[in-house]
C-alpha cells in the first residue's frame, strides 16, 4: 500500500511537497500517480510516473508540479510550487503493481492554499 504525507495549510503562491511511500518496497509498483479530490468534486489525475520514466501532468497542474521517483527512499514525491486555492484538495497516491493490480487507497493528505 502507498501512503501520503506532507499536506498542510499554505498561502497562494507557496510551495509544498508531498510524499508517498510504500509499505512494502515501492518498486513493486511500476506506475504510481498522484490524485486529489476537492470538496464537491471527483478524485482527478494530477501527475504519473509509469514505467521507463514516463511522466503524465495534468494540463492543470503543468509547469507548476513535478513528480519525481527515488527507489532509495522507496518514496515518490509531488513537488508543487505556484500554488493556487483551487489547488486545496485531499491528495492521495496509488499505483499499479507488475501484476497489474491497482492499489487500495490510503487516507490522503489535505493540502489547502489560502488566497
Amino acid at each position: 500500500q502507498l501512503q501520503a504525507s506532507g499536506g498542510g495549510l499554505v498561502q497562494t503562491g507557496g510551495s509544498l511537497r508531498l510524499s508517498c511511500v510504500a509499505s512494502g518496497s515501492i518498486l513493486s509498483f511500476t506506475t504510481i500517480a498522484w490524485y486529489r479530490m476537492a470538496p464537491g468534486k471527483e478524485r482527478e489525475l494530477v501527475a504519473l510516473a509509469g514505467s521507463g520514466g514516463s511522466i503524465t501532468i495534468a494540463d492543470s497542474v503543468k509547469g507548476r508540479f513535478t513528480i519525481s521517483r527515488d527507489n532509495a527512499e522507496n518514496t515518490v514525491y509531488l513537488q508543487m510550487n505556484s500554488l493556487k486555492p483551487e489547488d486545496t484538495a485531499v491528495y492521495y497516491c496509488n499505483g499499479w503493481t507488475s501484476r497489474g493490480e491497482f492499489g487500495s487507497w490510503g487516507q490522503g493528505t489535505l493540502v489547502t492554499v489560502s488566497s
